[in-house]
């Protein structure tokens, strides 16, 4: 069977709106939010001034100062990684400001019909994975957090779907920590949050082997992709 080609840019802006959908839609539904996110969203709650895309661009930054550590070299693109972010912060924003369930000035967090609210999840997590497997079949950086997983798995050899779930584990560590010191109790952090960290790695493989199956990525500037080699 002919597999359909996909250019790697409509890729990357499919996987940012996307991706930013979904967030929106689970930090909703009072399950709590994934684990890589979970640390902006806990920070967004404790600090008043920060809407939950901009804590994401507080977190991001410093997860992009880790990387530059331990890749132990900076190229200029690489900050694209962190621009990726902040579009894809700024459209959680807005999405959380359109839609009248995800607008916790509208809809008090969890408090529509638990049927709708596991759909919410259930659509929430599969479109996460998809994303983040069509993040990691474009040339263009994805956000930090993927970036960093796709960075640092090539660069020491790791198998990218382990390393994400070892990265996933250490975020839900994290959030943990973080929503004890700042509120003395588990805030953000719910059934969503573990069902997320010990299956969305394994759910973006499969999700992944399923869009190898039938698509393939190439990119519409070839030039410009080569500037993207990490």
């Amino acid at each position: 069977m002919k597999k359909i080609t996909v250019y790697s840019e409509a890729s990357y802006l499919f996987a940012i709106i996307t991706l930013s959908f979904a967030v929106a839609m689970i930090s909703s539904t009072g399950f709590g939010v994934s684990m890589i996110v979970a640390p902006a969203y806990i920070l967004s709650l404790k600090v008043s001034f920060l809407t939950f895309g901009q804590a994401e661009y507080v977190i991001q930054g410093l997860l992009f100062l880790i990387f530059l550590v331990l890749n132990k070299k900076f190229k200029p693109i690489y900050l694209t990684s962190f621009i990726t972010g902040l579009i894809y912060g700024g459209i959680l924003d807005l999405w959380r400001l359109i839609i009248p369930h995800f607008n916790p000035n509208i809809t008090t967090v969890g408090s529509f019909s638990l049927w709708l609210r596991i759909v919410y999840l259930i659509i929430g997590m599969l479109l996460t994975a998809i994303s983040i497997a069509l993040f990691f079949r474009t040339y263009l950086y994805p956000q930090v957090y993927d970036f960093f997983v796709k960075a640092i798995s090539q660069k020491f050899g790791i198998s990218t779907t382990k390393f994400k779930i070892g990265f996933d584990a250490t975020f839900l560590v994290l959030s943990f920590i973080m929503s004890f010191a700042f509120f003395k109790k588990i805030n953000g952090i719910g059934i969503a949050t573990v069902i997320m960290t010990l299956f969305n790695g394994m759910l973006i493989g499969f999700v992944g082997r399923i869009i190898d199956k039938y698509f393939v990525f190439k990119p519409r500037f070839e030039k410009l992709a080569d500037k993207f080699i990490i």
